[in-house]
């Protein structure tokens, strides 16, 4: 028996959402007395593997070869639900991301278990096993039961702390078999935006809406956001005016973002969009309407015109930097 987790890798490099993972499946393994396997898929080194076993993996099942550095669902759920049954894994855990939702219903389906995506927190009961959601867009909370003997949770970023255990896992080398006719998906090119954060992958997002009045007042957002070390976003009143890109565009027809800090300019905060970004740690909105939605998600409110706030902002923050 043990919690098998799936640590997706950037270009051989894990980020937060790795280690959050880790660490979440290190207290579930506590509470059902069994251990933490990581499996790792791609081209990782050494030292950077061994950085899940200080957030509480002990063993790490490394797989590599070709055609392993890109995500291929078939692929990948097929090595994963292996990985799982070698380990005799009662529960197999992946991020609530884009790849997390691609093969978490795979693996489910192979493995005749019980799935619950974007679970919040651990377990409130093991008998039944019993885990925590989201639901209506976050406006309400969910208990869900898993009556089959193996469980597939996606965790929700943002939704448990980090933990730094100092504990030094065992790194193997796994071989699953792999069904070359698997591979049908074949990577053409790729084109990365330079100079940008990703908004997908920020830790930091500033984001405006139709209070900003106009396209021409976006400076200010930019200059804080560039301060910050943050991506821009906007609502989606905003990219469907054409104001901004469609990519910028946060909220339940846009991107889910789960950031750490989300700096919303001028957004009422309609439930579509507070259903983009309410996963994020921290949300600070300011906005000239107290009544305003977004008041009622956010952690710290400002009530004031953002083309008045942010530049005031914009020094209070050069101020802290440069001291």
């Amino acid at each position: 028996m043990s919690v098998l987790v799936y640590t997706e890798n950037w270009d051989g490099k894990f980020k937060k959402l790795s280690f959050e993972l880790v660490s979440y499946a290190g207290k579930l393994a506590e509470m059902l007395g069994t251990t933490v396997t990581a499996v790792s898929i791609g081209s990782v080194d050494q030292a950077e593997l061994q950085k899940l076993g200080n957030y509480g993996a002990q063993k790490i099942l490394h797989v590599t070869g070709p055609n392993l550095d890109k995500l291929d669902n078939q692929v990948f759920s097929s090595m994963i639900v292996q990985a799982a049954s070698k380990e005799d894994a009662s529960v197999v855990l992946l991020s609530n991301n884009n790849s997390g939702k691609a093969i978490a219903p795979r693996i489910s389906v192979k493995l005749n278990a019980g799935l619950v995506s974007a679970v919040i927190k651990l377990p409130v009961s093991l008998n039944p096993f019993t885990v925590v959601k989201k639901v209506f867009s976050g406006k309400a909370f969910t208990n869900v039961v898993i009556k089959t003997d193996t469980r597939v949770l996606t965790l929700s970023q943002n939704s448990f702390e980090l933990i730094e255990t100092g504990n030094k896992a065992t790194i193997e080398n796994f071989n699953p078999e792999i069904d070359t006719g698997l591979f049908k998906t074949s990577v053409k090119d790729v084109e990365k935006v330079t100079g940008k954060i990703l908004l997908t992958d920020a830790e930091i997002v500033v984001s405006g809406g139709r209070g900003m009045k106009s396209p021409d007042n976006w400076g200010p957002i930019e200059e804080l956001a560039d301060i910050l070390g943050a991506a821009t976003a906007c609502s989606r009143p905003v990219s469907d005016e054409g104001w901004r890109p469609h990519g910028e565009h946060t909220g339940q027809t846009g991107k889910i973002i789960a950031p750490d800090l989300y700096i919303a300019c001028g957004i009422s905060g309609a439930i579509q969009h507070l259903a983009g970004i309410s996963s994020s740690k921290y949300i600070v909105a300011i906005n000239t309407d107290k009544d305003a939605p977004i008041f009622e998600a956010a952690d710290y409110g400002i009530v004031g015109d953002a083309l008045k706030v942010l530049p005031e902002l914009i020094e209070a923050v050069k101020e802290v930097k440069s001291s």
